[in-house]
C-alpha cells in the first residue's frame, strides 16, 4: 500500500533555505501529479507547489502558490520515487507542517490520496 514519508524540515532563520523530500514506498508515483501542502497552526491545509508527470525539454510543468513563487522549487526524481521542495529565502509565515500528496490535477490541486503522511515541520524564526 502506498505510503508517503516527508523529511528535511527544521528550524531556520529568515532568509535561510531548506530542502524537503517526499519519498513514496509501496507504490509508484511516476505517473501521478504530485504536490506539497502545508498547514500552519490554526489554519487550513493549503497547497504550495505541484509538479506534472511529463518531462518536456524545458522541464516538468510546475505550479506555485503566489506567496512562494520565485522562492520555492519543486522537482521529482522518477528513479528514486521522490519529490523534492527546495525552499529559499524563507519567511516566518512559511512556518508550518509540510506534507506531500498525489493530486487529481494541477488545475484543482485536489489531494488524491486520503492517507496523509506525518509531515515535516518547518519553523522560520529569528
Amino acid at each position: 500500500q502506498l505510503q508517503l514519508v516527508e523529511s528535511g524540515g527544521g528550524v531556520v532563520q529568515p532568509g535561510e533555505s531548506l530542502t524537503l523530500s517526499c519519498t513514496a514506498s509501496g507504490g509508484i508515483i511516476r505517473y501521478e501529479e504530485m504536490a506539497w501542502f502545508r498547514q500552519a497552526p490554526g489554519k487550513q491545509r493549503e497547497w504550495v507547489a505541484g509538479i506534472g508527470t511529463v518531462r518536456y525539454s524545458t522541464g516538468y510543468v510546475t505550479k506555485y502558490e503566489d506567496s512562494v513563487k520565485d522562492r520555492f522549487s519543486i522537482t521529482r526524481d522518477l528513479r528514486e520515487n521522490t519529490v523534492t521542495l527546495e525552499m529559499n529565502r524563507l519567511k516566518p509565515e512559511d512556518t508550518a507542517l509540510y506534507y506531500c500528496n498525489l493530486v487529481t490535477s494541477l488545475q484543482t490541486m485536489t489531494p488524491k490520496f486520503d492517507r496523509w503522511g506525518l509531515g515535516t515541520q518547518v519553523t522560520v524564526s529569528s
